[in-house]
């Protein structure tokens, strides 16, 4: 079983086993049948494709990429990189079929009708590489909408597009043509996850320029961190950005750089862009040089080290040799690599200097606007004085209301303040003296209290000292009285 058919029997719900001999039959007569059948599998096929292409394994001629030259067993298993596999282009030839091969039901019979009749799914490559504005019509398909409905696959103008299967005049299903389909939603989620990664993380306008190398570099594993997009799918995605997404300025034909276009300004491409997607590049190679020849220093060591072990002088001396020459060539290397990084230190900072002048001189314009519709600092004294004198003003007519008001004796104010004093004085006397009096009622009944519970506790004392008197007596008078024993 391919790696593909087992992806989707396990991670595909559609794809139970119960529904696998309606999956792996020809369902194209349920179409006049049984419409919502025929539409749930066609749907179940294309959702499986899109997933299992997101993830890498609808190609089976990917590759694994290496990085640089190994001297080592070791450094050809370090430096192989993750598989690189088409992931928004779906080849629809005898190895698809092939991978999707099942030992009891064997080849799906209907998947040319799955591949042929669709809404927006997928796009045949040729149809998107020359066809603009496709993602502009709400209801586009596979041929315009007013020439083809999707469903309706008898059509002579289906037949036009090379290699594309729409239909027979039988109810059968038709061969599955060897062609290439663009995957619209994978291509959609790649181009959203590159654009967030690649304007969200950018400190400068700099950082969002890039050259070929650099941007597949970078966005290779957007959709899926175990594999790279292929070299197709690079070729879609960077159409799909500046012709149809609008978030990118590209020219494949001449410089070969990309720049994401900030909120602020088009994207259109500068000499300066280029030279700096050309030293960003070259600082990129830079690096990975001197990590190479680090590495290249480590082992030329340990096997100088090892070969002195073994008494062997000459291999001893030929890899410090070699780790001379390295040596010599990372030093290289790295000054190379700092001057590059300090020159693009210095455009950097160029370039940020670039959008302060502009924000200081749009700033002053703004400041010189406001300042003409103040009418200058003259005006404004003017207008302050104005306002002075018309609160200066409002208190003189504040004055006269006042002085308009009825004439209030002071000498009767004090005297009813004063008898207002003397009754709540003498409410205040009262409460307290029956508070007092309160207080020593208390006291006394406590007291009382107290002195029963004396008188009641000297009583119990003598009534316990006369009961023991008495039976004291007792024991002593039954003690004399009782009869000598007879001699």
């Amino acid at each position: 079983m391919s790696d593909l058919l087992k992806y989707i029997l396990t991670h595909e719900e559609a794809f139970r086993r119960n529904r696998l001999p309606s999956l792996y039959s020809d369902f194209t007569p349920q179409k006049k049948t049984n419409p919502d059948g025929y539409a749930v599998n066609v749907a179940a096929w294309e959702q499986a494709l899109n997933r299992a292409a997101k993830r890498g394994y609808t190609s089976s001629r990917g590759v694994r990429v290496r990085s640089g030259s190994s001297v080592s067993a070791k450094s050809n298993t370090d430096s192989v990189k993750r598989k690189k596999t088409d992931h928004l282009i779906l080849r629809t030839d005898e190895s698809l079929l092939r991978d999707l091969e099942s030992s009891e039901w064997g080849r799906p019979v209907a998947l040319g009708t799955a591949e042929a009749v669709r809404n927006n799914s997928m796009i045949p490559l040729s149809v998107f590489k020359t066809t603009a504005g496709l993602f502009q019509k709400s209801q586009w398909k596979i041929i315009d909408p007013g020439v083809l409905n999707p469903w309706n696959v008898m059509s002579w103008g289906a037949r036009q597009l090379k290699g594309f299967v729409v239909g027979s005049e039988s109810d059968s299903a038709p061969k599955l043509q060897a062609q290439q389909l663009v995957l619209v939603e994978n291509l959609q989620e790649a181009a959203d996850k590159a654009v967030k990664k690649a304007t969200g993380s950018s400190s400068s306008k700099l950082d969002l320029i890039y050259s070929k190398e650099s941007f597949i570099e970078q966005f290779a594993s957007i959709l899926n961190d175990s594999t790279e997009l292929s070299d197709g799918d690079f070729d879609v995605l960077l159409i799909y950005l500046s012709r149809d997404a609008n978030a990118i300025a590209y020219d494949g034909r001449i410089a070969q750089t990309i720049k994401f276009k900030s909120a602020d300004e088009s994207a259109e491409i500068t000499q300066e862009d280029t030279t700096i997607a050309s030293i960003k590049t070259l600082v990129s190679a830079m690096s990975k040089q001197v990590t190479s020849l680090e590495a290249k220093i480590a082992e030329l060591t340990v096997s100088a080290k090892t070969a002195l072990a073994n008494k062997n002088r000459i291999s001893a001396l030929s890899a410090v040799r070699s780790k001379k020459l390295a040596e010599h060539n990372l030093q290289q290397r790295f000054n190379t690599l700092m001057q590059l990084e300090e020159v693009y230190s210095k455009i950097e900072e160029a370039a940020s200097q670039v959008d302060i002048v502009q924000v200081m001189q749009a700033s002053t314009s703004v400041l010189r606007g406001l300042h003409t519709k103040i009418g200058g600092a003259e005006r404004v004294e003017d207008i302050v004085e104005e306002l002075r004198e018309e609160m200066t003003k409002v208190d003189e007519v504040g004055s006269i209301i006042n002085e308009a008001g009825p004439v209030i004796d002071e000498g009767e104010i004090d005297n009813e303040l004063a008898e207002m004093e003397k009754i709540e004085r003498e409410e205040r006397e009262k409460e307290e003296a029956a508070t007092t009096e309160r207080r020593l009622a208390e006291l006394d009944s406590a007291k009382q209290a107290s002195d029963e519970a004396a008188r009641r506790a000297r009583e119990a004392k003598e009534v316990e000292a006369a009961l023991a008197d008495n039976i004291d007596r007792l024991s002593n008078m039954s003690v004399e009285e009782q009869p000598m024993p007879a001699k």
